[in-house]
């Protein structure tokens, strides 16, 4: 790919990403949207989504090809490919393995990945019974068992919340202590429906068509027994998806951002789940893509009229 002129590069098709680039594109602006898998990101692995405005209830996949739809009739041009980096500003050039792509203003909303467990057939019930949000996808499990795995504040407090849904919810540690603060232990501990599986790591993941259960290992014993699940939710951390961009972050590398959703470098943006893991949520990740592309039109506007 040659290199391409736009004023507005967005970087990420999540819903962040596809907001910002809708917002811009109305407003007269040419876009360039770079996505590196599928248009949708995490949401197009989602079997129902039922916490988002304006539906009863949505697929995954038909949100995501919805949003695939609307870039398209805003003339979004969308970039198979991966930025590598950005550089510049106030003409930004963004690296992409087929070439670059330059824009006066830049949106980044590349969101963070959760991280996995390894084990023998995770990958399969993506959408099927695994999870990485009870908040997204609890009222699913209604009056049945699942499992948390994890022991930080994310685990503790989502069992906490499972529990009010769910027959029983099994909290899975690796350690004999859990590592969340004491207010939000307090919180599983007056749950009699919350049953705490210490020293024990997963092993496995159990089923055909939807998850049936887990396999867990005893670590102190060395034993192994199955648990009977419908639903498992994954607290072992998250990653932000921001080490290609050369701007202040925090500790963890997620982008620090100002009320206007701009980064430390002018003229550079950020929205959605990589400038903070607390809110990871569909209509927050859509807002804050709302509120970077509004911001970058006030930006592209001063610019234009040679206003600081």
């Amino acid at each position: 790919m040659e290199v391409a002129n736009f004023d507005a590069v967005v970087i990420g098709g999540g819903i962040a990403g596809a907001s910002s680039a809708v917002y811009l594109s109305r407003a007269g602006y040419r876009v360039a949207l770079l996505e590196k898998e599928t248009i949708g990101g995490q949401i197009s692995v989602t079997d129902a989504i039922e916490n988002y405005a304006g539906f009863l209830s949505v697929s995954g996949p038909d949100l995501a090809e919805n949003l695939e739809k609307q870039l398209r009739k805003w003339s979004v041009k969308i970039v198979r490919d991966e930025a590598l980096s950005v550089k510049g500003g106030p003409m930004f050039t963004v690296n992409t393995y087929s070439g670059d792509v330059a824009g006066k203003c830049v949106v980044v909303a590349t969101g963070s990945s959760p991280r996995r467990l390894g084990v023998d057939g995770e990958s399969k019930f993506l959408g099927k019974g695994l999870s990485f949000c009870a908040f997204c996808d609890g009222s699913f499990f209604r009056d049945k068992d699942v499992a948390v795995i994890g022991g930080g504040d994310s685990a503790v407090k989502e069992s906490a919340y499972l529990s009010n849904i769910a027959s029983k919810v099994y909290l899975i540690h690796r350690r004999d202590k859990f590592r969340a603060e004491k207010a939000n232990i307090d919180l599983i501990e007056r749950r009699a429906n919350v049953v705490k599986v210490m020293n024990s790591v997963v092993v496995g993941f159990l089923g055909e068509g939807r998850l049936e259960g887990l396999a867990v290992r005893d670590v102190s014993k060395g034993s192994e027994r199955e648990i009977k699940v419908e639903g498992v939710f994954e607290y072992v951390g998250r990653d932000p998806s921001t080490a290609f961009l050369d701007v202040k972050k925090d500790p963890n590398g997620y982008v620090l951002v100002d009320e206007n959703m701009m980064t430390s470098v002018e003229g550079l943006f950020a929205a959605g789940e990589c400038t903070s893991p607390k809110w990871r949520q569909l209509a927050v990740s859509a807002g804050e893509g709302a509120m970077a592309a509004m911001s970058a039109v006030d930006y592209l506007e001063r610019r234009a009229a040679n206003v600081p």
